[in-house]
């Protein structure tokens, strides 16, 4: 099955995609985009484009487990992205601790400025993504 990973975020998205055997997530890329209807438009056309079957969406809870207002935006953006996309199940995802991976990776490889926070981004979706998959392999 074909699964698209997101990272939603109010400037960047990232996304990611998982081969047909469910083992690997790759990066897909950033989206830059504000505007959340335009957003889901977009990703409504990777969805057709790559035949994704399921999207996986990452969701920003406080380190208690609560939800603020980051889930809240996150959740209205699933709504917007389910209207476009009525046939696919989209999943939410814990992606506490996800940023700082990534960001903690990008460090290592030694990626700055403008192309580190992108990078973040699409890494952060990738990470989310394949945790899924690893949680969900039994």
């Amino acid at each position: 099955m074909r699964i698209l990973g997101i990272d939603y975020g109010e400037a960047r998205t990232g996304l990611a995609v998982c081969d047909e055997l469910e083992t690997v997530a790759t990066v897909l890329g950033t989206v830059q985009e504000r505007d959340r209807l335009r957003l889901a438009e977009r990703i409504a056309a990777v969805c057709q484009e790559r035949q994704i079957e399921k999207i996986v969406l990452g969701l920003p809870r406080n380190m208690d487990g609560t939800e603020g207002f980051r889930a809240e935006h996150t959740r209205k953006f699933a709504a917007l992205l389910q209207e476009r996309l009525p046939e696919l199940p989209i999943t939410f995802y814990d992606e506490r601790m996800t940023t700082m991976a990534a960001a903690r990776f990008m460090a290592e490889g030694n990626t700055r400025g403008k192309k580190k926070k992108a990078s973040i981004d699409a890494l952060s979706a990738q990470i989310i993504l394949q945790d899924y998959l690893d949680r969900n392999r039994a």
